[in-house]
């Protein structure tokens, strides 16, 4: 089975634990310490290992970006509908999250963006299921 892990540098475990489970995701407690925790996106799929910094830097010898300055990388996870993309950010703002930038709507897929409160980029986004599949194309072909 293939399963994927995106790790985050975060500045405050807990902050950060309860953030992503305002989002509504979940923390494994088997891979949770003082140093880390396995936010659970989809069972036995995906999760973000958000890690300390200093536990972070311990996986490379290059210096750690700050988030807050840079974007290195952007983590996209796509819901099942637009009003669960809409209710996830919601949660995500009141838990410290800010949306820097307006939602995208393209038809065949909406997204809106939001940073944790250590400035780490996620973007919540729903697709058409026929998109997914078929490709944008196969959703202007249906409505045609």
């Amino acid at each position: 089975m293939t399963t994927m892990f995106v790790n985050l540098p975060v500045t405050d475990l807990d902050r950060a634990k309860a953030f992503y489970t305002a989002l509504g995701f979940s923390i494994n407690p088997l891979f949770t310490d003082h140093n880390a925790a396995c936010v659970v996106v989809e069972e036995g799929h995906s999760a973000f290992m958000i890690l300390t910094r200093e536990y972070f830097q311990a996986f490379s010898d290059r210096p750690v970006g700050d988030p807050t300055q840079t974007v290195s990388a952007t983590t996209a996870v796509f819901l099942d509908d637009r009003e669960a993309v809409d209710a996830a950010i919601t949660r995500g703002i009141a838990a410290g999250g800010v949306e820097e930038r307006p939602a995208a709507d393209y038809g065949f897929m909406y997204q809106r963006q939001l940073t944790d409160p250590d400035g780490n980029v996620l973007e919540l986004g729903w697709m058409d299921p026929v998109a997914a599949e078929h490709g944008p194309g196969a959703v202007v072909n249906q409505q045609a």
